[in-house]
């Protein structure tokens, strides 16, 4: 059923589409560009959370949508706005995540002046988004938002880039507006799901990696529920840890950065390997060598939703163009073999994680992070949200953590600096009554540090962790590993984080100890306001596996 309007402006009718496809808040930091949406908006039903830089904006909306399925929105002004929300995008496009940017344009009268802040964004955003338009006409509002929100989120999902012209925005038409967009799924064939039965009763040593997104709760729970039947192990690929229970027996590990040597060797073993809604890019991959391009040494099937993927790096035994819950929803009629001959590989595998995953304690000064991330996982309840951006810090939480639920896990796979904080934020806008959790390092925070005032604007009571060592640690074990002894660029003097989250209306505290960090995360909480927890780490501490004198002794030799 289409309803029509009469006399809409072009701004108005942007807000139509978004409220009619489901839309309830974006992400902004205001500009002139724009202001006939930013009036539309007035009164709306949908929520705004203004932003202070354009490149939170955009990652605030691209969690949404990681979180929702559906896209996130963000509302960008021209030229600097726009380049600088591309850090957004860049992080959508590499995650598979669907994310809308509306950016704001000069008058279409004005192009090719170099006006005013003036951008070709289908020129600057081609490479960076899954689409990128501009609407000359207001009349095509409807049908150019509604092709959006479907190129967004069908396929293998991405963000779409929307230049909006200042002057087509106060435009007054009367168009239809479409039916609400519905992803499109897709489901394997009959054929196919007895081709997969028959390599699977032929394996002796199979292996299944879950990956990318569009899993919903349900095909997470079938995956489960397969795994069980067939007494397979699982691991989930990089950043995607809620795709399966850590606590489950089946449970494999990750296959990320610094991935347990013990499964990178079951990956490369493996005589059947089923990948299942992930493209097993260069950090899963280990730098593509854990298979073989193109032609993979284990038998591979690959399930993806775009058939794009399929065959574009690695050659598939068999592919399967299925999104994750077309994939999952045909897995009841897949029936395991009369005799399971990999049972035991599959207990020796989850063992090899339980091991892997236990922190040990480590002679350090100031905070250990294996004792930190050791008290999450005993009091945070199963369905907290933690996020975290890009740092050798974030290899504590994705080794040590034990994630048991969908959508707990909020981390770029583009390992972009920065992500964590405004996740954090629209995680805790969506979910409210849930405990969010930022994991930053102290590079990592100071990308987006500002956002924190987003939060205390929006009551958004997430509890920021920041681990401080003094350094881009990263790149300085690489710095240490390949130029031993020459260090540049890599310090770092920080201020006092505690008390710019109290100068910001938060709660702040600083923790010297580990044993101080306990009481200092219930006091966090208690507190009812968004948080910041200065932690003073070791900057010998320079990883989960390595210290830094331990690889300037190795550069040594």
């Amino acid at each position: 059923m289409t309803a029509s309007t009469q006399g809409r402006s072009g701004g108005e009718l942007i807000v139509d589409m978004l409220a009619a496809n489901g839309v309830e808040r974006v992400f902004t930091v205001p500009g002139e560009s724009f202001l006939a949406v930013l009036d539309a908006l007035h009164g709306s039903p949908i929520a705004i959370t203004n932003a202070r830089h354009e490149g939170g904006a955009a990652m605030m909306a691209e969690a949404w949508g990681k979180l929702t399925g559906r896209p996130g929105v963000a509302i960008v002004t021209r030229g600097p706005g726009a380049t600088n929300a591309a850090s957004g995008i860049h992080v959508a496009m590499q995650d598979s995540t669907p994310m809308i940017l509306l950016v704001g344009q000069i008058a279409r009268g004005h192009r090719d002046r170099e006006a005013f802040q003036e951008l070709d964004y289908r020129q600057v955003f081609s490479g960076l988004a899954k689409w990128a338009t501009e609407i000359d006409d207001a009349a095509r509002i409807p049908e150019i938002l509604a092709r959006a929100f479907h190129v967004a989120t069908s396929g293998r999902p991405g963000p779409v880039v929307i230049a909006l012209p200042e002057d087509m925005l106060r435009e007054r038409v009367s168009p239809h507006l479409p039916e609400a967009f519905d992803p499109i799924e897709t489901f394997p064939g009959l054929t196919q799901t007895a081709q997969l039965q028959k390599l699977l009763w032929a394996a002796e040593r199979p292996l299944v990696i879950a990956g990318g997104s569009r899993w919903s709760d349900k095909a997470v729970a079938a995956l489960a529920r397969f795994a069980e039947r067939f007494d397979l192990p699982v691991a989930v690929s990089f950043r995607r840890q809620g795709l399966f229970d850590h606590e489950h027996p089946n449970y494999a590990g990750d296959v990320g950065l610094a991935i347990n040597p013990a499964l990178a060797e079951r990956i490369r073993d493996a005589d059947l390997l089923l990948l299942i809604g992930g493209r097993l890019g260069e950090v899963p991959s280990s730098g593509y060598t854990l298979i073989d391009v193109p032609e993979p040494k284990q038998k591979l099937v690959h399930v993806h939703a775009s058939a794009e993927e399929l065959g574009r790096v690695y050659r598939p035994t068999l592919a399967i163009n299925a999104t994750p819950n077309g994939f999952a929803a045909q897995l009841e009629v897949v029936h395991p073999p009369v005799e399971i001959r990999w049972r035991d590989a599959t207990r020796a595998a989850n063992a090899s994680y339980r091991a892997w995953s236990e922190p040990a304690p480590r002679a350090v000064s100031g905070v250990e992070l294996g004792a930190v991330i050791a008290h999450l996982n005993a009091t945070l309840p199963d369905d907290a949200i933690l996020t975290n951006g890009a740092g050798n810090y974030a290899g504590w939480l994705h080794r040590y953590y034990r994630f048991r639920r969908p959508g707990t896990q909020l981390a770029p796979t583009s390992g972009s600096m920065g992500y964590g904080l405004p996740a954090a934020v629209a995680a805790k806008l969506r979910h409210p009554q849930r405990t969010v959790v930022d994991f930053a390092g102290d590079g990592c925070f100071q990308m987006t540090g500002q956002e924190f005032g987003t939060a205390v604007q929006e009551g958004a009571a997430i509890i920021v962790i920041v681990a401080d060592n003094g350094m881009y640690g990263t790149i300085r074990a690489h710095q240490e590993r390949h130029y031993p002894g020459r260090v540049s660029a890599t310090d770092l003097v920080n201020p006092d984080f505690a008390a710019l989250a109290r100068a910001f209306g938060g709660h702040g505290e600083t923790v010297r100890t580990t044993a101080d960090f306990a009481p200092a995360f219930e006091r966090a909480i208690q507190s009812g306001k968004p948080a910041i927890l200065h932690l003073l780490t070791d900057p010998e501490a320079l990883s989960t596996q390595t210290t830094l004198s331990g690889l300037r002794s190795n550069a040594d030799r």
